[in-house]
């Protein structure tokens, strides 16, 4: 076992079917050693219809050693669970910035922007605009300067 998965105790078993629910995931994996907790995320649902919670297709167990995890791991990997075939191997927490965002952009983070975002003189937007401005002015003033030079014209 790598040094860094002696202290892992949580496995992730994805591709569980819909008819799956804690209970039976309990009763499969229970074989290899004590669990601790059993968790199966549920899928957002739409608050009109909530006759039936579903899951996202994958729990996490957490098992009370982490050589019992590994155990699970190696005997359950690429084993089928109710007609579906699992994928067992260890959790991974969630990357950083993301981590309790929820459902907001990361921009829209104080701490993200204040890292990351460039100032505006710095960014190149301001220098755009200005050429721009200074564009859509001396095309203004040509624009003029044709209206005059009709206006002389018809004078004429």
């Amino acid at each position: 076992m790598e040094e860094g998965t002696r202290t892992k105790k949580t496995i992730f078993v994805g591709g569980i079917g819909d008819d799956v629910d804690e209970a039976v995931i309990l009763e499969n994996f229970a074989t290899f050693g004590d669990i601790i907790e059993v968790q199966i995320p549920l899928a957002a649902t739409n608050p009109s219809q909530q006759s039936e919670a579903k899951h996202r297709g994958f729990a996490f167990v957490t098992y009370s050693s982490p050589a019992d995890a590994q155990d699970a791991i190696d005997n359950m990997d690429l084993n089928e669970l109710s007609g579906r075939v699992l994928r067992v191997n260890l959790a991974r927490p969630m990357k950083g910035p993301t981590q309790g965002a929820g459902n907001r952009a990361i921009w829209e983070s104080e701490d993200w922007l204040k890292q990351h975002a460039k100032p505006l003189s710095r960014s190149g937007g301001a220098a755009l605009r200005a050429k721009t401005r200074e564009n859509g002015g001396e095309d203004g003033e040509r624009q003029n300067e044709n209206e005059e030079g009709d206006d002389n014209v018809m004078q004429e």
